[in-house]
């Protein structure tokens, strides 16, 4: 997308190998104009790697669980 930040970063910072590069990722995404479509876009797709929407590998995983079980029926059991 033309209007997202990370248009103008190089790939890989949105790859990064360690925690740091995490930070610097997520704050050239902080405030982007698409942070939300981009986040749904890696989300749908579950796509692993890298830094999508402001989000790291694990808080979208956090954030697919956490929607799984958020769309689960409640269970009713009788006395």
């Amino acid at each position: 997308m033309k209007q997202s930040y990370c248009a103008n970063s190089p790939a890989d910072t949105f790859f990064p190998s360690d925690g740091m590069g995490v930070i610097v990722a997520k704050e050239i995404c902080s405030n982007c104009p698409v942070t939300e479509p981009c986040l749904e876009y890696a989300l749908y797709n579950r796509i692993d790697h890298g830094v999508w929407g402001g989000c790291s590998e694990r808080q979208r995983r956090r954030i697919l669980k956490d929607r799984r079980v958020s769309s689960q029926p409640l269970s009713v059991t009788a006395a």
